[in-house]
């Protein structure tokens, strides 16, 4: 599922992306209204508009959207408290408003109430199946619970099956903007194949890690 996140604070716009890909969402990020308004029609199943952004401002965009989407979700988040503007949200169709400053968890479970993410499979062979929405792996011997780094180090990996993931984008998805040295992320890979059916994952020397494309496939 897509979505798209207008909010001109690059840090905050940031974190709630960061925060809805680990959801399993897919997200486009726009710091400026004028922006955000010529990508409306790339097929976006949820929009987080934040009010007070340059040259177009989160209701207008609101106002378009519904123009021509009667049924997807909005949500309006803003620092502006002004009960005229929030009033004026609702009556445009926003389904939901957040004031900031928020906790992110207030977001994502909005989120995930008005935008379902789809059932998702990772076959990764020999009987091995990964499933997104209960982030525990299946094998022919029982479920298999992975830990948090472990689940977002596979999902990372998924994200595109043909492509190597390298050793910066690893520490800053699964570590979250922590440091981690190679030796972490060794040790975490070391743990992570303990659990994973054989010939799964591959290491790239000196590059990073990748899924076995021949071997693992999405499923829904």
């Amino acid at each position: 599922m897509k979505v798209l996140v207008l909010e001109d604070n690059e840090r905050l716009c940031k974190v709630i992306a960061g925060a809805l890909s680990k959801e399993g969402y897919k997200v486009d990020t726009f710091f400026d209204g004028e922006d955000a308004l010529e990508a409306l029609a790339n097929g976006y199943q949820c929009f987080i508009l934040d009010i007070n952004v340059p040259s177009l401002d989160g209701i207008s965009i609101l106002e378009t959207i519904r123009m021509y989407h009667t049924d997807v979700p909005v949500i309006i988040i803003s620092s502006n408290h002004e009960l005229e503007k929030i009033q004026t949200s609702y009556e445009i169709g926003c389904d939901d408003y957040v004031k900031k400053p928020f906790f992110m968890y207030e977001l994502i479970q909005k989120v995930k109430k008005l935008c379902k993410v789809e059932d998702k499979l990772l076959d990764l062979g020999l009987g091995y199946v990964y499933d997104y929405k209960s982030n525990y792996l299946s094998s022919p011997q029982g479920s298999i619970k992975l830990a948090r780094k472990e689940v977002l180090f596979l999902e990372l990996l998924a994200k595109d099956i043909n492509r190597i993931v390298r050793f910066e984008e690893i520490e800053e998805y699964v570590w979250e903007g922590e440091r981690a040295t190679l030796v972490n992320i060794r040790a975490l890979v070391k743990r992570f194949r303990k659990k994973m059916p054989e010939g799964a994952t591959l290491t790239v020397k000196g590059l990073g890690y990748s899924l076995n494309s021949s071997q693992c496939k999405l499923k829904k």
